[in-house]
């Protein structure tokens, strides 16, 4: 039996319209947007997707030709999207001004008041929803756009728990959408019901005198310190998997890229890679996809790390937010295997 039979995987977020100048040009410039859709969970689900993963993405979207437009892009990359409300409100949006050398990438959020933050989720089923599925992906930017969104994840998680899903979660902190104290309190909540921990800020992990076993972590953190960390988090919140990247940036066109990955105990280091920049937007949601895509095939420990990291990559060299590839090609670059044209 295939992968893509064995798992059925689900996300929930919100899905944006992307905006943003071409060439990179500057926002304060430029006459002309380029089009594209993204967001976090959204972002896994499409990668997942295209790996060859049975996909599912529930949100809600306006009941506009916006609104179709984004589940007709939704469909084009095969992930299925019966469970998707049309609401009234408006679309959320993103600028995204793309970096480049010395410049950084910039983003603009347009999305408060959007049909997703606004919807009154009091009377969705998610036991009803989830039934079908074995994998739930959120995100910490969810909780962070309404009241309302935060009591729909707090349904979503318990309603996973409950009927034995696996629950993926990137804390994924935007400076943009709330304070690192309220999404800290608020997303360490959620860590009771999550199996796999992408990314570990802005979490509660404290020891018994009060203090957070990650004072003093560095971005560029050894590896004792890493194990140090993940083995705090597991002791406390039982997880079965935990990772986090640690990005080099040389330039705003030049990064290295390389992730510890914990299970089972064990922490493990994976190879740093280094590798220029088409867009930058979603390398995290590529890490996390990969990821994922890793653990459901049950890669060795080694494997699964490297496979993520080399995903992320592969989405840094791809116009858009998501990570539409294949897997070959991630193996490929997982093993350093020759970049000339494929004939």
């Amino acid at each position: 039996m295939t992968l893509e039979e064995d798992m059925k995987f689900i996300a929930i977020g919100e899905l944006m319209l992307r905006l943003s100048p071409p060439n990179y040009e500057k926002l304060v410039t430029t006459h002309d947007f380029r089009v594209n859709y993204g967001g976090a969970e959204a972002n896994v689900a499409v990668s997942l997707a295209n790996l060859g993963v049975d996909s599912t993405f529930f949100t809600v979207l306006p009941n506009s030709d916006l609104g179709k437009s984004t589940i007709n892009y939704l469909k084009s990359n095969d992930v299925h999207t019966k469970h998707i409300i049309r609401s009234e409100g408006r679309m959320g949006l993103y600028y995204l001004e793309e970096g480049v050398s010395v410049r950084p990438s910039q983003v603009i959020y347009d999305r408060a008041d959007s049909a997703f933050a606004e919807y009154d989720y009091k009377d969705v089923d998610f036991e009803e929803i989830l039934k079908d599925y074995d994998w739930l992906h959120i995100s910490g930017i969810t909780p962070a756009l309404s009241y309302n969104c935060r009591k729909m994840m707090d349904m979503a998680v318990k309603a996973a728990k409950k009927m034995g899903l696996t629950v993926s979660f990137d804390p994924n902190w935007r400076s943009t959408l709330w304070s690192f104290e309220t999404a800290r309190d608020v997303l360490s909540k959620y860590l009771p019901y999550v199996d796999v921990l992408i990314g570990i800020e802005p979490i509660h992990v404290y020891r018994e005198d009060g203090t957070d076993v990650k004072d003093g972590l560095t971005m560029d953190p050894s590896f004792k310190d890493m194990d140090r960390v993940f083995k705090a988090i597991d002791e406390q919140y039982h997880m079965k998997a935990i990772a986090r990247t640690v990005r080099y940036v040389h330039s705003g066109s030049n990064n290295s890229l390389k992730a510890f990955y914990y299970t089972n105990g064990e922490t493990y280091e994976s190879k740093t890679i280094n590798f220029e920049i088409v867009d930058r937007v979603g390398g995290g949601d590529a890490f996390s996809s990969g990821l994922i895509y890793a653990l459901m095939d049950n890669m060795t420990p080694e494997d699964t790390v490297n496979f993520a990291v080399a995903s992320s990559v592969m989405k840094h060299a791809i116009r858009g937010d998501t990570n539409i590839t294949c897997v070959d090609h991630i193996k490929r670059l997982m093993k350093n295997s020759s970049f000339d044209v494929q004939r």
